[in-house]
């Protein structure tokens, strides 16, 4: 069956006729991205269908499984509509009240509400928390309002009208004309525009010609592309047919993750149901353009968002790049033209086609434009997923959005861009986000991962942390690459052991530079980036490691030692019981000790001691007190008799 553009607008007015008709009853969204799922989501929305339909209310409400909402340090969590109530960290057996006071005696519940850490008062509606309010979904704009598995929901919110304009009213090339006005750049990492890359492709006289939608996000703490397939589908298979129409390819797939599988299911659910509305396949729209699409599995390599091992991938091939020029758009899967697009560079595509070319370029900064999404994790008051105008500050998205660092703690840094981007400082709060700003200040853009730091996180730890990553993840086809993050590594857990040499940050500095110019492919190229940008902005710290042989941030555990502080051990043997080595000696009502030599550095001891007591004492490099010399338990009263005695006479314990 091939829909004509008539009965396409007639398919989104039935699909809006059948939204106004739910208008009298209420609608629960319960999100159901993997996060969530992880939580709980799916026992929760079946124990709200069950309370439904005990309750006989099955004509008045609909449960209704959505993807991510992007509040996910709330979930499980489901909003009511018309009502927009948000109800956070929602369990099964919340079910029945939420059912009986929310929709049958229409009394919201605040016990189930966000509550402002300012006022300590519940927020009811989702449009009023802070988290939501200097956010601009475009990409996102479905998510936590549709069901993703039904086309139906996505044809109401205006689905795949955009594809049926470009399809029947627009030239390829008026297309890829009004993408390149757009501004629209790859949300993939290094941002290179859109439009002039598919003109490139346009251009080739070869065919067939491929599109691959990359959804192969590798980066630690980034799961923006996930959300997106599982919120959304429908609009990466419109975004990619449009994409394929204006460079005149007639086969895409989907490269996605293996450790994917609901983002998998409801792609192929969404590639499956357009193709049964003739929106995928021959003929699309009686138009003579004929276009389908494949999903292909990647097995969680890192170096695959590199486009030609992706293509190696794809073809079956070991997954390690190649020289170019040529490039993909030229000559890519199989030899053929090839177009690699993130999938939320295409996501946006439908957006840009329906509502202009100019309104989208009306967003962001001169070089900048739209909205980017941004996995904002970390030691963060407000993790989860977020899309944002180009141009806002990192102020607003850690302090506004975020809701600033846990325990008032200091804000030390921000990694954005993975491994291949830089660890920002504190000093550069108020930086635009845009793919210039952050190059400026030695990171990227990325595909939108930002990991926020607080005083406690050692940047030397950091930096060994993501190398370790990358060495791990290196394909070892170039010995820059493969040799050099080796090297990088070795020297960075020197240093973080407590051996590093005079010499080691200047090596560091010298080794990154040879890495990023002999490198073969991006991955090599951007490798010591981490290594650099923290030697850049906390130099200190490897000094301090090096020369005094402390973590100033006290993470490092060969440079940690963990204390008992006997001013304040009131001897209740928690930490004893906690121990998993031992190494706690003592008894009921007697001062505790340490046996450094038996501790494992675990930090077991720390967990437990209740706040208000704070008897553990984490040290590190040449920190000396008074309660190193207790070697062994006493009991508390003779030792505070020992102080008081102390105190008395003037000595101090050294």
């Amino acid at each position: 069956m091939s829909l004509t553009l008539q009965e396409l607008h007639q398919k989104k007015d039935e699909a809006i006729k059948q939204v106004q008709l739910r208008g009298k009853t209420k609608d629960l969204m319960v999100c159901c991205g993997t996060g969530c799922v992880a939580g709980g989501a799916f026992k929760l929305k079946d124990a709200l269908d069950k309370e439904v339909a005990e309750k006989g209310l099955g004509d008045q409400v609909r449960v209704v499984a959505t993807g991510c909402n992007g509040f996910c340090g709330q979930g499980p969590l489901a909003v009511v509509l018309p009502d927009e109530t948000f109800y956070g960290w929602l369990k099964p057996e919340n079910a029945s009240t939420l059912i009986e006071d929310h929709i049958v005696k229409g009394t919201p519940v605040k016990k189930f509400m966000f509550v402002s850490p300012e006022t300590k008062q519940p927020i009811p509606l989702l449009s009023d928390i802070p988290f939501f309010h200097k956010q601009m979904p475009v990409v996102l704009r479905n998510k936590g309002l549709i069901d993703p598995e039904k086309i139906d929901d996505y044809f109401a919110r205006d689905g795949y009208q955009g594809m049926g304009l470009a399809l029947t009213s627009l030239t390829p090339e008026q297309v890829i004309d009004s993408i390149t006005r757009s501004g629209l750049r790859g949300r993939g990492g290094a941002g290179f525009p859109t439009g002039i890359k598919w003109k490139i492709c346009r251009a080739e006289k070869k065919t067939p010609k491929y599109l691959i939608g990359n959804c192969d996000e590798g980066d630690p703490g980034a799961y923006m592309d996930r959300s997106l397939l599982e919120s959304d589908p429908h609009s990466l298979v419109e975004g990619m047919t449009i994409a394929a129409y204006a460079i005149g390819a007639t086969q895409g797939y989907v490269y996605v993750r293996t450790e994917y599988p609901l983002a998998r299911q409801r792609l192929q659910k969404a590639i499956d149901d357009a193709r049964a509305c003739g929106l995928l396949g021959e003929n699309i729209l009686s138009t003579g353009f004929a276009f389908d699409l494949e999903i292909r599995e990647g097995s969680g390599a890192f170096v695959c968002g590199e486009e030609t091992s992706l293509i190696h991938s794809i073809e079956g091939a070991s997954p390690e790049p190649t020289q170019r020029p040529p490039f993909p758009a030229q000559s890519g899967l199989w030899g053929c033209p090839t177009i690699i697009n993130n999938v939320e560079t295409l996501a946006n595509v439908p957006q840009i086609i329906t509502q202009g070319a100019e309104w989208f370029a009306g967003i962001g900064t001169a070089s900048s434009k739209g909205t980017k999404i941004f996995s904002l994790v970390g030691k963060i008051n407000n993790t989860g997923l977020i899309e944002i105008p180009m141009g806002i500050t990192l102020r607003d998205v850690i302090y506004e959005i975020g809701g600033g660092i846990p325990d008032k703690k200091q804000f030390k840094a921000v990694q954005t861009g993975g491994p291949s981007g830089g660890c920002i400082p504190s000093k550069f709060i108020d930086l635009p986000i845009d793919y210039e700003s952050l190059k400026e200040v030695g990171s990227m853009m990325g595909s939108g991962g930002m990991i926020v730091m607080d005083e406690d996180t050692c940047m030397v730890d950091v930096s060994k942390f993501f190398i370790q990553f990358t060495n791990d993840e290196s394909c070892g086809k170039c010995s820059a690459c493969r040799e050099g993050s080796e090297a990088l590594l070795e020297v960075l857990t020197r240093i973080s052991d407590g051996e590093g040499r005079e010499g080691d940050v200047e090596f560091l500095e010298e080794l990154g530079e040879a890495i990023k110019d002999a490198s073969m492919c991006g991955l090599g190229q951007t490798l010591p980036n981490p290594v650099l940008s923290t030697i850049k902005y906390f130099k200190d710290e490897y000094v301090a490691h090096i020369a005094d042989k402390n973590c100033p941030a006290k993470v490092c555990k060969p440079l940690i030692k963990y204390y008992i502080d006997p001013d304040k051990c009131p001897g209740c043997t928690l930490c004893l019981k906690a121990c998993p080595g031992g190494a706690v000696k003592g008894s009921n009502k007697h001062v505790h000790v340490i046996d450094q030599d038996v501790c494992t550095k675990c930090g077991e001891c720390l967990e437990v001691c209740p706040p208000k007591v704070g008897a553990i004492v984490k040290l590190s490099g040449k920190e000396a007190l008074y309660l190193q010399s207790l070697s062994a338990p006493v009991p508390v009263k003779e030792w505070k008799a020992r102080r008081t005695e102390e105190k008395r006479t003037g000595v101090q314990n050294q």
